[in-house]
């Protein structure tokens, strides 16, 4: 059972944000599967769901408000390989975001836990983590 129906981040400028969010969740082999003015959404592409659910959705808040990224908060997206984390990273700071801790590993979470974390370009922390070791 999976523990999450989908996820949200919030963005200001949608086509700037589909730019970066195709490029850099293209690093980990996800693709955009709904597009909107409001929204995109992204998926693995074997994923035949038609619900949305097991997504991870960009969009423009319907409250009004601005887009934030919340302080303490992160999306952690699998990468199969450490390379995929190191392409990751490479890709969204080639991109405009913004490093907030550069690929390695991070011993304190396990022996195995290699990741990277970065901004997008609305401030929302994303993390790329590998489990396998020497992946």
């Amino acid at each position: 059972m999976q523990i999450f129906s989908h996820v949200t981040l919030g963005a200001e400028d949608m086509p700037r944000a589909i730019a970066f969010y195709d490029q850099v969740l293209g690093v980990l082999g996800l693709v955009r599967h709904s597009t909107d003015a409001a929204f995109a959404g992204y998926g693995h592409p074997d994923d035949t769901s038609t619900t949305g659910e097991n997504s991870l959705w960009i969009l423009k808040p319907d409250n009004g408000r601005s887009a934030q990224g919340g302080n303490g908060t992160n999306v952690a997206l699998r990468a199969t390989s450490r390379r995929q984390v190191d392409a990751f990273h490479a890709k969204a700071i080639a991109l405009g975001g913004v490093d907030d801790g550069a690929p390695g590993l991070r011993a304190d979470a396990h022996p195995n836990f290699y990741a990277c974390y970065v901004f997008d370009l609305d401030g929302n922390k994303l993390v790329a983590v590998c489990h396998a070791p020497d992946g």
